[in-house]
């Protein structure tokens, strides 16, 4: 079940399939931000979070540097290049027994890319919405 969730993973950020994305969604899931103080609860925000991420940082430049998958959690290291600026980061996502994701959240750094990224993901959520 881990290694199809993390293919089925693997192949939204690759493609940016939305449907694909919605099908391993779980209803209950919670988005946390590296920019918004709240958590994001629900399918319906965490897609739109994440179809504007999907757009935002994966320009081409987008690739996973590594992958830790322990029980249903699994840590994702990432960089992208976005403006000149090398942004690093980390999606932690974990996922229930029926192998859909509950829990997504994102850890961005340096401080540069964090700015650019509140700013590059709010224009591209006006769009989305």
């Amino acid at each position: 079940m881990i290694e199809d969730t993390m293919k089925a993973w693997h192949h939204v950020v690759t493609s940016k399939d939305e449907a694909a994305l919605d099908a391993i969604l779980a209803e209950e899931v919670v988005f946390h931000s590296p920019v918004v103080h709240t958590p994001q609860a629900g399918k319906p925000i965490t897609k739109l979070y994440l179809t504007a991420a999907m757009h935002v940082l994966n320009n081409g430049t987008f690739k996973y540097l590594r992958e830790i998958v322990s029980g249903n959690h699994a840590v994702l290291e990432f960089l992208t290049e976005i403006d000149g600026i090398v942004v690093n980061g980390v999606d932690m996502i974990t996922w229930g027994a029926d192998g859909r994701i509950i829990d997504f959240k994102v850890m961005l750094r340096p401080l540069k890319a964090i700015n650019l990224i509140h700013r590059m993901m709010g224009e591209m959520l006006q769009q989305l919405k």
